[in-house]
This record gives C-alpha cells, structure tokens and sequence, in this order.
C-alpha cells in the first residue's frame, strides 16, 4: 500500500507543478492592445469548439456507460479458461464499477485536454510578447505553457489509475478507465485533426500560393481558424490522447502482472504473489513525474541559437530525466525483495527504444543534417530541393522519405520485443511501454509547447510586431514540427507494446493460447485487421479535404466580396468567425464514422466470427496500424519542415515556384501528421481494450 501512496502522491506533486507552471505563465506580459484582441479571438474560437464537442460526446459517454453497467457483468479471470487464484480479494464481478471507471476514464481524458488548451490559449500571446525579448525567454514561457499539459496529464492519469486499483484490486475496472481514456481521445484527436488542418490546408493554398500572402497575414479568413485549431487539435486532442497511452501502458501491465501463458493453458498467479509486479508500474510511473520536473529546469538556451542548439537544449532536458528516472527506478526494485532485478533492464530496454525511435524521428523531420564521413546527409534538404522540378517532385519525394523512414523504429520495436520478453516474458512488453512512456511529463511538454509557438508566431504577424519577433519565433516552431514528430513516434511506439500487451490481456480473458493463421477465421480476421487503419486514414484524410474544400472556397468568396480586403485597406478586416464556424461544423460532423469503427468493428467481428478471429483482427490492425502511423507522422513533418527550410531563403525563398511546391507538400503532409497518422495509435488501443472488455462475450 506504501508504494501506490508513494504513486498517488507523485501525480499530486504533478499537478502542483502544473499548477504553479501556469501560474508562472499568466503572471507574463500579454503585449499590446492588439496582441490581446487577437488572442481574445483565438481563445473565444477554442472554447466554443470544445463546449460543442464535448457536449456530442458526453452523449456517447452516457450511452457506453448504460451499456457496461446492465449487460457487461463478468470477470476476466472467471471466464478464461485458467487456473482460479488462490485469494481473489475483490477480483470478482464488477460491472456497474467497470462502468463508474469508464466514466472516470472519459472525465479524465477530457480534463487533460480542456486544461492544456485553456492554459496554450493564454501562453500564446505571452510567447509572442516574450520573443520582442529574446528567444530564450520565448522558449521559457512556450515550454512552460507546454509543461502545464505534459504534467496535468500525467497527474491525473497515475492518481486515477492508482485510487481505483488501490480501492478495487481489479484489472476489470481498471480495464473500464482505460476505455473511457481511449474513447475519448480517439474523438478528440480526430475532431481536432480535422478541425486543425482543414483551416491550415485552406489558409495555405489560397493566402500563400493563390493570393501570395505570407503565412498568418491578418487578411487571411482563415488564419484565425488556424490558431484555433492549433490548440483544440495539437493540444486538446494530443492532450487526451498522450493521457490514453500513458493510463492504457499502466492498465496493461498491471493486467500482466497476474498470468502467465504457454502454448496449452493460460494460469493465473495468486495475487499475493504478483502484487509487487501489478504496484511496480505506477511506482515507475511516479518516479517519472518527479524526474521530469526535474529535467525540465535543464531547458534553456541563448538568444541566438540554431536549430540544433534548440533541438539539443530539449534534449538535455529529455535525457536528464530519463536518467533521473533510471536511477529511482532501480533504487526501488534493488530494495523490494519480490522483485528481480532483470525489471529494471525491462524499464532500460523501454526507454532506450523510445529514444531510438525519437532520434529518428527527430533526423527525419528536421532540417539539422547529419554528417556522415564528411558527408551531410539530411531528407528534408533533399525534399526542399525536389520541390525546385515541381509540385509532383515534392510528394514523391515526401512519400518516399515517410516509406523508409519506417525501418528504424520497426527494428527498435522488435528488438525491444525480443529483449523485454527474454527478460520477463509477456508481462516486459508491456513494462517496456510504461518505462517508454514513464518521462512523458517532460516529452510531453516538449510536444505541447510546439503550438503555442506557431500561435504565437500568428499573433506577431498578425499584430505587426518586429520581423525579428516572428524570426524567432519561427525557430521555436520549426523545432515544434521536430518535437511534436518526435512525441508522435514515442506514442506510437508505446501504442505497439501497448497494444500488444492488451492482445495477450485478450487472450487471458478469453482463453486463446495461440491464434493458427492456417484457421480460414484467422486469416479472415487478421487481413481485416490489416484493413482497418487504412480505412479509418482514408476516412479522416476525406474529412480534411472535404471540409478544406468548403474553407478554401469561403476564403476565395471573402476576397472576392469584401472589398480592399486582399489588397489590404484600412479598417477592412476578415470576416473570422465564419471560418471558424465553417471548420467546427465539419470537424465535428465527420468525427462520429471513424471515431465508431474502433468500437464497432471489434464487436461484429466478435459476434459474427467467434474470439479467434477477432484475435487476428487485433494482430493484423497493429501490425499495419504501426507502420502506417509511422510513415504519415514523418512524411508529414518532413514535408512541413522542408517548406519552412525554403521559406528561410532557399532554393528561391519564399514566392518562388520552389516555395508553391513546398507549400503543396505542406498541405498533403498536415493532415498525414496532424489528423490521420497520430490517431491510429488511439484506434490499435481502443480496438484491443474494446475487445478485453466485451471478448469473453464470444467464447
């Protein structure tokens, strides 16, 4: 009981933190009178679009939650065919409890993402006003906006997860928890997604390639719509869905901690005797939080660092409080006799494959080269330089950077695979993704604080602050599409050993010790399975251009209507709230299909053919999921990445024909990295946590 108090208690000092963090930013300077006005509007446009979503899915969430209460009434460990435990305690059947956690679950996820966008909308003028001083009081107020997110999710996520299995002892609630996160978070990362890039994609192609604006012109309809759909879409649904990743890693293991299976049988262990190993991820998890507050006073920098100093200054902090981490981590199991040391090599062998993945990433996306043998090599140089032969160039060359860039995280996944199971069997893989995901606190920050500077670099264009204002805070973005591509592969990375652990989770529940692709149900489920993140991509990929389709043509009718708009005459402004209002109607409408597959396909499969084949359904939607989400986040970043390379002054500069090209790459890759690439991760683990919960249903 010590150790989850110990637990409870670091997700307490998470949120204090958290709270004097946004203490720290409101207490910053909000700039000008326009400064504020521009805020005011981004911040009016956020809070409406998620009272509007919330209020759709709290209509979803009183549904589901009828649903667990009078039909889901099981136990996991009684309907597997397994061996009973020797003590149960409350493990026994928890329906209407399973359901109260789900709704917990759902509050949670919304929560985290509701505070980080209240806190990113106020951050952002306060960034913009910061960088007239110098970049590295921009990037202090940025991060620390971004920080507020990283340690609010994970607080409320290690203090809900722990009070309920400290009350319960029971991996069927906790199994309810994660649902409700998962939930949640697919709709809200989807909605945003769509919302987010549908303005961006309208605002690009007709303010900078058809009426040559430069980015964020305030004679732009949508520029507004943009900034908002930064915070309710990079914040408030990345928001929801790190907090999904972060609990689901938890419950997983924890779930784990009670089994163990051989090719005959599933067992289950007494729970006397795994209890230590069901406590040791949310110990790791609260050395995580403490450690990431710690790495985060490592971040700072000087007034005229590059992008490699910037990037570097990040890591620094990323590093520290992985080693930070590492260290409380094996204090803890060298002291509790329970536990074998070869845990803490689970935990090393999970964080050293998140930062294969995110170094990666980060190579990948960034415009930083590497030198190799006096050689420098760079993919968002090279796709910078395509783009000089043209629009067709840039995408096949994007589309080809994102393809191979899938082979590193792939081996490192793998790898990590092989050495967690060597080590402590089924239940490493999923200590692997909580060790992966145990710094979010501060990687998360890293990630959160990337919109808050692409706001503020609207707001100092919009407000005609100094050049030098949006030079710098066009630094701290760029190095936002490089941390926020590198957050993305952590998650998506995590969500493979995440998703896998609630696989074999599954397998318990239903009593599956091995899935015969040679069984037609199998193979049928499991090319199924492969399907299903193609479809949802192309779902959410039509979503964006469909409503883009109606921006773009709302942006082309106001300067065709208002006259001295385009040609920017005094007192003539945009009409914003339409364009707001356009990209919150078709966000929040496209949403609901893809956001129902999750929860629908595991069912029917189930229902229609049998427990095996929805096995393979699993195993065939990670597999595919993974990869895919790989190749869209990077492809995507890159080609964002190589368009700000350009619009730096090369190959042209901007308004050259290289720099239309590159904004047409920009456009393609904002939904692959912003919409339907980060949300598959949320799809693999909704679908499997789904299938946990009503699985047994189709023995």
């Amino acid at each position: 009981m010590e150790s989850i108090l110990l637990a409870i208690a670091a997700g307490g000092v998470g949120l204090v933190a958290a709270a004097l963090l946004a203490m720290r930013v409101l207490k910053q300077s909000q700039g000008n009178d326009e400064v504020r006005a521009i805020g005011e509007l981004i911040q009016e446009g956020s809070s409406a679009f998620l009272r509007k979503e919330y209020s759709i899915l709290a209509v979803f969430v009183v549904i589901i939650f009828v649903v667990l209460a009078l039909f889901i009434d099981y136990n996991i460990l009684d309907n597997a065919k397994i061996e009973t435990l020797s003590d149960g305690g409350a493990m026994t059947s928890q329906g209407p409890w399973t359901a109260i956690a789900y709704l917990f679950g759902a509050i949670g996820s919304a929560l985290a993402g509701f505070i980080g966008m209240s806190i990113a909308v106020r951050g952002n003028t306060r960034t913009a006003t910061a960088a007239q001083t110098g970049l590295n009081k921009a990037l202090q107020v940025a991060f620390s906006t971004g920080a507020v997110m990283g340690l609010t999710v994970v607080g409320i996520g290690i203090v809900g997860v722990s009070v309920l299995w400290l009350v319960f002892e029971n991996p069927n609630v906790i199994a309810g928890f994660g649902f409700g996160a998962s939930s949640i978070a697919l709709f809200a990362r989807v909605g945003g997604g769509i919302y987010t890039k549908a303005a961006d994609v309208g605002a690009d192609l007709v303010g900078k390639v058809e009426a040559g604006l430069d980015e964020d012109d305030p004679r732009n309809p949508a520029v507004i719509a943009d900034n908002v759909g930064d915070n309710v879409g990079d914040v408030a649904g990345m928001g929801a869905d790190l907090f999904e990743s972060y609990v689901g890693s938890i419950i997983a293991t924890i779930s784990l901690a009670f089994f163990t299976v051989t090719t005959t049988n599933v067992t289950a262990i007494p729970f006397d005797v795994n209890a230590s190993r069901a406590i040791l991820p949310l110990v790791i998890a609260g050395v995580g939080i403490v450690s990431s507050i710690l790495g985060m006073f490592l971040v700072r920098t000087g007034d005229n660092a590059d992008m490699g100093k910037l990037l570097w200054t990040l890591r620094y902090g990323i590093f520290g409080a992985g080693i930070l981490s590492l260290i409380g981590t094996a204090a803890y199991i060298n002291m509790n006799d329970s536990l074998e040391f070869d845990l803490f090599w689970v935990v090393v062998t999970g964080i050293v494959v998140g930062q294969v993945i995110g170094t990666s990433t980060e190579w990948f996306t960034s415009y930083e080269g590497l030198t190799i043998f006096g050689k420098e090599f760079n993919p968002v140089r090279w796709i910078a330089q395509q783009s000089e032969t043209g629009h067709p160039s840039t995408i096949i060359a994007g589309l080809s950077v994102g393809l191979y860039s899938t082979v590193i995280p792939a081996i490192a996944i793998v790898v990590g695979i092989f050495v967690a199971n060597e080590l402590a069997g089924l239940y490493g893989i999923g200590l692997a993704a909580v060790g992966m995901l145990s710094t979010l606190g501060i990687t998360l920050a890293t990630d959160a604080y990337g919109p808050v500077a692409d706001n503020a670099g609207g707001i100092a264009e919009q407000a005609h602050l100094d050049p030098e204002v949006r030079e710098r805070t066009d630094a701290l973005d760029a190095l936002g599409n490089t941390t926020a591509a590198t957050g993305k592969g952590f998650a998506i990375g995590s969500a493979v050993l995440t998703a896998l652990a609630l696989l074999v989770a599954y397998a318990f529940a239903t009593g599956i010790t091995e899935l015969d692709l040679l069984n037609p149900k199998v193979l049928m489920g499991t090319i199924i399975g492969g399907l299903l993140p193609f479809l949802f991509s192309g779902l959410t990929m039509q979503a964006v251009g469909t409503a883009a389709g109606a921006m773009i043509e709302e942006v082309r009718r106001q300067f065709r209507e208002i006259p001295g708009l385009r040609e920017g005459a005094e007192g003539v402004k945009p009409d914003a709230a339409r364009a707001v209002a356009i990209s919150t109607e078709g966000s929040l409408k496209a949403m609901v299909v893809p956001g129902l597959i999750a929860i629908i396909a595991p069912i029917a499969i189930g229902a229609l053919m049998g427990a095996a084949a929805l096995g393979g359904m699993l195993a065939g939607s990670i597999v595919s999921g993974f990869l895919l989400a790989i190749f869209m986040a990077n492809a995507g970043g890159a080609w964002d990445n190589a368009k700000k390379y350009v619009e730096l002054g090369n190959f042209g500069g901007k308004g050259s024909d290289t720099h239309a090209a590159a904004v047409t790459g920009d456009t393609v890759g904002d939904p692959f990295k912003d919409t339907s690439g980060p949300a598959i991760n949320i799809l693999l683990k909704l679908m499997a946590i789904v299938s946990l919960i009503f699985g047994p249903l189709f023995i």
